[in-house]
């Protein structure tokens, strides 16, 4: 059985420090302490959340603040899937929950501001964390690393990002608008507490 309860926590958490209105620099490392105790649990995330989709990676929402001024979102990669390279437009946390997750890293050049491979990438095993933007670097690809098995893993955004206007190449290398939307059509209850199951005796 999933307790949700280390969602609800991390949930509640991340509002009251986006209340604060603090700087993004603020925000990206106290949101990494959150989101690391977050990943330090394994058994919150609901099955629906984890699913694998046969054809591409699979992104669902896990909650989204009614201002936007966050979301939570579970990214789920089978074998072989991969994201486009991409951009984000505003700050976020990457940490992997399960799995292995490959970044392949790219920044803007030229005159026509062209993101471009700077040879730079890395593999995020569970617990890693990484943060994105415009002001930290904001292009990457994202693959799992794995050669078997899915990889899961749990992102932070400082918007509604399923909403979010972004940018990514196609294959020809052009660069292309885009708004990802979600694969879910619901949420998690993180507020039905009749499930929380009694304390320890």
């Amino acid at each position: 059985m999933h307790d949700i309860r280390p969602l609800r926590d991390f949930v509640i958490a991340m509002t009251q420090l986006v209340d604060k209105s603090p700087s993004e620099a603020t925000v990206l490392s106290q949101g990494r302490e959150l989101l690391a105790t977050l990943l330090a649990q394994e058994n919150w995330l609901p099955e629906a959340f984890a699913a694998v989709r046969p054809d591409r990676y699979a992104q669902y929402l896990l909650h989204a603040d009614p201002l936007e001024r966050f979301s939570v979102v579970s990214f789920v990669w089978g074998p072989g899937h991969r994201t486009p390279v991409h951009d984000h437009t505003v700050w976020g946390l990457v940490g992997v929950l399960r799995g292995a997750e490959r970044c392949d890293e790219f920044s803007l050049s030229g005159p026509d501001a062209t993101p471009a491979e700077t040879g730079r990438s890395h593999v995020m095993q569970p617990g890693d964390i990484e943060a994105v933007s415009p002001t930290v670097g904001d292009w990457h690809r994202v693959s799992n690393a794995r050669a078997e098995g899915p990889t899961i893993s749990i992102h932070v955004y400082g918007a509604n990002i399923g909403a979010v206007r972004r940018h990514r190449l196609d294959d020809a290398g052009q660069v292309l608008e885009f708004v990802s939307g979600y694969d879910s059509t619901v949420v998690p209850n993180l507020w039905d507490r009749s499930k929380v199951p009694p304390p320890a005796r």
